[in-house]
């Protein structure tokens, strides 16, 4: 494998929207040198308590998180879902003790110090991973569709308008509904590599291949700059909470770590 180093940073805009409703982080493990994990949440009902109590999961969850050597993709995303389940279950609980139910999306992406990717959702908040600026993946309700046909015997059609129904809608905090994780990875990362975590507010106003060639020819601190001005510009004043997270793989000076994390950010 040949040596990279990590450029990553999160960025959010508050849209046209009253409040901002969605969070980003970008945490290394306490006890998993060499890890690093990206998270984001869409709050979509409740305001930002419920993506606020993703992200105190995900670290808590990931500070405990011991590797041993060489951890498989399926060990990697039990992490995923377990920080999935957990932060759900606290949001119902939550939920009951205010009256309330709270609810939002989840994106969640593990990059391994032997440049091993894996990455999760929930909803409707995406996670792309990007070659020399072309997409390579891309998550998508396809999934969650295939999992409603065969778990619910439910007839494609109804499989598909799952997002006009509360009972089968997929977020973390329904309370008729566990939510289902999907899960990717990639092995033999390098540089060139890049990934992106985007709530709705940022990825409805571009293709794959316009964020591919922002992330590829930018800086993480410049392509969310460049990405949030645009995204304002094409939604003419009717732009929601537009958040990211971007990590590359890049090749390292002569004089730094192979491995190391820039972490930098724009909140708006």
């Amino acid at each position: 494998m040949k040596p990279y180093k990590l450029e990553a940073g999160t960025a959010q805009h508050i849209g046209n929207r009253p409040q901002q409703n969605d969070r980003s982080a970008i945490f290394t493990g306490a006890r998993a040198p060499g890890y690093v994990l990206a998270v984001l949440a869409d709050g979509i009902a409740g305001g930002s308590t419920a993506s606020e109590q993703v992200l105190h999961t995900a670290k808590q969850l990931f500070d405990e998180f011991k590797p041993g050597d060489n951890p498989g993709v399926e060990r990697l995303a039990t992490l995923l879902r377990d920080i999935v389940h957990e932060t759900h279950l606290v949001i119902k609980m939550n939920g009951i003790a205010t009256e309330t139910e709270p609810q939002c999306t989840f994106a969640g992406l593990i990059i391994t110090p032997g440049g091993q990717a894996v990455w999760a959702h929930v909803g409707d908040s995406r996670v792309y991973r990007f070659q020399q600026g072309d997409c390579k993946a891309r998550t998508s309700d396809a999934s969650y569709i295939d999992h409603l046909m065969g778990t619910e015997k439910l007839p494609a059609e109804s499989a598909r308008n799952h997002r006009h129904s509360k009972l089968l809608v997929n977020v973390l905090g329904n309370s008729r509904k566990e939510p289902f994780v999907a899960i990717g990875s990639q092995e033999a990362l390098g540089t060139g590599d890049a990934f992106l975590l985007c709530s709705d507010g940022l990825w409805h106003f571009f293709t794959d291949a316009e964020l591919g060639a922002v992330l590829s020819k930018s800086a993480p601190r410049q392509a969310s700059e460049m990405l949030i001005d645009k995204a304002a510009e094409r939604a003419q004043g009717k732009g929601g909470n537009c958040t990211m997270a971007i990590i590359k793989l890049v090749k390292p000076a002569k004089d730094v770590p192979n491995y190391t994390v820039q972490k930098m950010g724009r909140a708006v």
